[in-house]
């Protein structure tokens, strides 16, 4: 059974768990903090509206055997206190069966979450911290030698995920085939951080070069991966450094980070060891049972991998899909598409309608607002809000389900809604009315950065939601 077992791998399976026990993290802290405002009982679109048409088949959750704001609360508190455990270490104390049994619980738990929270976990990340989650269940804790296939396995998820996002690119958008994308990217992406700015403000040369390092990386030197050490790992480190060049330039919830991880599990275990001081146990254990488990878990993956494959190999290749109910493979992909200019929603208030009604602006906690404001950095946090606020402005379609309800819980000074924002500005006092205006934003050249001190110039383009008061929103509840 030795063939089964790669104690090389030690440093890497370490340094992966505790990676993922960081976003995992992220993740429950997240959903505890935005949950109730965007799928709690009085949430945006409320899970319970959303359990009575979605069998446990298509959406497997714990939530429908029971739904309530305190139970989705306590799941929350759960996946937060087993994430710490990991995260210091505590489960590599654990038994191999407590091992599994604590991850196993981790992914439970947030699948169930992910597949009740509608639009607000249609990310990529989701699916991928899921997969990568479930893998975990399988790599044994640290007195356990590593399993070679469960290594593998993240080996073949670093895999899909960058040949994916890298045919996505060749098959969308003509810029990335020209090497011009990245001379939009940084400004028009999501969410800019600190640093989008600068990088927006680099030559076309170098943009030229950032996008042509980026297909090389996606869709040549991934295919070491897939090759023996220290060629895997040289391969992984390229990926390691690229994916830490998107953390710097922008603000994508885990996803990068999340990234980087797996790609530090496929590097040489010497390498970290000589960095990382930590001792590895003289005796590495592998029962017999747990090597089967892994066994049957790469045999399940080979199966399910089929259909993400042919996604891969499809000309018409489709993004961030998962191709079961459990999320165990899917398939990945990012930016097919670039866009060109930038457009955002500017929600305002008024404290008296008239001819002379003074409006004042909502805050967001990331996205485009002030133009004076730096773009601020939350990654790996995801603000789900913001986000979706981004797509509204792409096409108001995004916001069917959810942004006059939004509008309504503004109206009714909505305390959990207020609490997704930066500042309201009637504090938590009920305006008499908001609307929503639609800008064109573009980062400042040098000069009127040098000028105005401003990062951003906008400018107005049309009303997209005309002035709102309570009464025209009879049936939207919340408030004070």
């Amino acid at each position: 059974m030795e063939w089964f077992s790669d104690p090389g791998a030690w440093m890497g399976r370490l340094v992966f768990t505790r990676g993922i026990a960081l976003v995992y993290l992220i993740a429950f802290t997240a959903a505890l903090r935005q949950g109730p405002a965007l799928i709690g009982t009085q949430g945006l679109t409320p899970v319970p509206r959303f359990l009575g048409h979605a069998d446990w088949r298509r959406a497997p959750s714990l939530f429908h055997l029971h739904w309530s704001d305190r139970f989705f609360a306590g799941c929350c508190w759960t996946g937060v206190v087993l994430s710490l455990a990991a995260l210091v270490g505590l489960a590599d104390q654990l038994p191999v069966a407590g091992w599994m049994a604590l991850w196993l619980v981790l992914w439970a738990l947030y699948l169930s979450i992910v597949n009740v929270g509608q639009i607000w976990y249609g990310f990529g990340w989701e699916t991928l911290l899921l997969e990568a989650g479930f893998l975990t269940v399988f790599l044994g804790p640290a007195h356990v030698a590593p399993p070679t296939l469960g290594m593998w396995l993240l080996r073949w998820l670093l895999f899909r995920l960058e040949f994916g996002a890298g045919l996505i690119k060749m098959r969308g958008d003509r810029c990335w085939r020209d090497l011009t994308c990245l001379a939009y990217h940084h400004e028009t992406q999501p969410m800019p951080n600190p640093l989008s700015w600068w990088f927006h403000r680099l030559s076309p040369r170098l943009h030229r070069v950032e996008t042509l390092a980026n297909h090389v990386t996606q869709l040549v030197v991934v295919f070491g991966l897939l090759l023996p050490q220290p060629v895997a790992g040289v391969a992984a480190a390229v990926m390691v450094v690229t994916q830490g060049y998107l953390l710097i330039s922008g603000n994508f919830a885990w996803l990068n980070a999340l990234t980087l991880v797996l790609g530090l599990s496929v590097l040489d275990g010497r390498w970290l060891a000589a960095v990382l001081p930590v001792e590895r146990p003289e005796q590495l254990s592998s029962p017999t049972w747990y090597t089967a488990a892994g066994i049957a878990l790469a045999v399940v993956v080979a199966v399910l991998s089929v259909g993400p494959v042919r996604n891969l190999l499809s000309p018409a290749q489709r993004m961030n899909t998962s191709f079961d109910p459990l999320r165990l493979v899917n398939s990945y992909g990012a930016f097919g598409s670039v866009t060109r200019v930038r457009r955002e929603l500017v929600v305002e208030a008024t404290e008296a309608l008239g001819p002379d009604a003074v409006w004042r602006e909502y805050e967001f906690r990331g996205k485009p607002g002030d133009v004076h404001r730096r773009p601020p950095q939350w990654a790996p946090y995801h603000l789900r809000l913001d986000w979706l606020m981004w797509f509204v402005a792409l096409s108001p379609a995004y916001g069917r389900a959810w942004l006059t309800t939004f509008l309504g819980k503004l109206l009714a000074a909505d305390p959990a809604t207020l609490r997704l924002l930066r500042s309201a500005p009637s504090g938590s006092d009920r305006p008499a009315a908001v609307r929503v205006l639609l800008y064109r934003y573009r980062f400042t050249t040098r000069a009127e950065r040098r000028e105005t001190g401003a990062w951003w110039h906008r400018t107005y383009e049309r009303q997209l939601v005309a002035p709102l008061t309570a009464a025209d929103l009879p049936g939207v509840s919340g408030g004070r």
